[in-house]
């Protein structure tokens, strides 16, 4: 997906630099036709095109926190219940 972002660029890029440098151009129109013809169109399709990336990434974001959750509710990870191992002071077991 990044090798067609990039040669688009450099399409874009040798566009501008032609119309800045032609006798009839101007560097303001170089600098609109990179902004319209490539910055902006290639940021709005590879931001839709990573929507699903985005997607599974909040998702499995998710699942770890709800793991996180549940681990941190047992804190041994055994699931037996706490026993007392020390008897309290003054009480023969």
């Amino acid at each position: 997906m990044y090798i067609v972002a990039i040669a688009w660029l450099y399409v874009v890029v040798l566009m501008a630099f032609a119309e800045g440098m032609s006798t009839g151009g101007s560097w303001l129109g170089a600098a609109f036709t990179f902004l319209l013809y490539g910055a902006l169109p290639l940021g709005i399709s590879l931001y839709l095109l990573g929507t699903p990336a985005r997607r599974r990434a909040r998702r499995r974001a998710e699942l770890d926190s709800a793991a996180e959750g549940l681990a941190a509710s047992d804190p041994d990870g055994g699931g037996h219940p706490t026993g007392d191992p020390v008897a309290p002071v003054g009480k023969e077991p």
